[in-house]
């Protein structure tokens, strides 16, 4: 894992478009999604990157994937390269562990969040206005409580910039009725399990971010799904309301990074080595500690 990956390079392969951390090339009728081991903070993607990161994201998304199922079907058509088409076996150095051939759905124009505690953007509309996305919470609520039950709050989807918050009424502006009550409900559905699965292993799962997509008239799981870039995992052992709390995620980045005279623009510094294993550290242990 010493070896890093900031950029595939596949020539004969159509490529399409990269992401801060994955780069996506069409082969056949699919799609395939490369986690890289790009980290960006502060929506800039920094000079280096985190070991393997990209392996153990893509190993943790697969995981939930597969618990997933009874639930709502995925995107998923082969995760070996050699099941791959044979134009991809002569990169799998690139490939191995960290990529994901897909169908090629329709992404739904919104993400779909559920949060069953109070942190990050929610926190900071609850302090301002006693509410989250534009819904009424109980008043006296400290930073990172537990809700009541947990709510679905989705966003739109930028493509530069960031992700708005919108009310569930916006949402269904956007998607219809229907279609906005089925993603609500999968979301919560998906969401309640990964929670409840989680708990038994000592993690809580604060929020997190899913993406929807359809295919063959199919309403699919797509993207990434419950890791720590889309998800806030807290230990249950060390929680404590009232307080932001420790996230295995790359939070120790973002800590080091404002503790800089940096403007959060282009180009971001250099991580130094103790700083890259420290993230790498907490990304394997949780790796460790969902998958078993």
């Amino acid at each position: 894992m010493n070896n890093v990956l900031l950029k595939t390079e596949m020539p004969d392969i159509t490529f399409l478009r990269k992401g801060k951390v994955r780069d996506i090339y069409e082969v056949q009728d699919y799609l395939l999604l490369i986690a890289t081991d790009r980290i960006s903070a502060f929506d800039v993607v920094l000079p280096n990157g985190i070991p393997g990161k990209g392996r153990l994201l893509t190993q943790i998304s697969l995981y939930w994937f597969r618990q997933m199922q009874d639930i709502i079907k995925n995107h998923i058509v082969a995760t070996e390269v050699k099941d791959y088409p044979s134009v991809c076996h002569k990169y799998a150095d690139q490939l191995e562990g960290r990529s994901m051939l897909v169908k090629k759905a329709r992404p739904m124009p919104v993400e779909c969040i559920v949060r069953g505690y109070l942190s990050g953007s929610g926190w900071k509309e609850y302090k301002k206005n006693g509410t989250v996305c534009s819904m009424k919470l109980p008043v006296g609520l400290v930073e990172s409580s537990k809700l009541a039950a947990p709510i679905f709050t989705p966003s739109t989807k930028a493509d530069e910039g960031h992700d708005m918050n919108i009310s569930f009424g916006e949402m269904v502006k956007i998607v219809g009725q229907e279609m906005g009550e089925k993603l609500r409900d999968v979301s919560m559905k998906v969401y309640t399990k990964a929670r409840d699965l989680a708990e038994k292993k000592g993690i809580i799962i604060a929020d997190t971010k899913f993406e929807f997509g359809m295919f063959n008239n199919e309403l699919i799981l797509i993207d990434e799904v419950l890791t720590p870039d889309s998800s806030r995992f807290w230990s249950a052992k060390n929680y404590q309301p009232g307080k932001g709390q420790d996230s295995y995620d790359k939070q120790i980045i973002r800590d080091y990074l404002l503790s800089l005279d940096w403007d959060q623009t282009y180009p971001g510094p250099l991580l130094p080595d103790s700083i890259i294993e420290k993230a790498i550290a907490r990304y394997r242990e949780i790796y460790e500690i969902i998958t078993g």
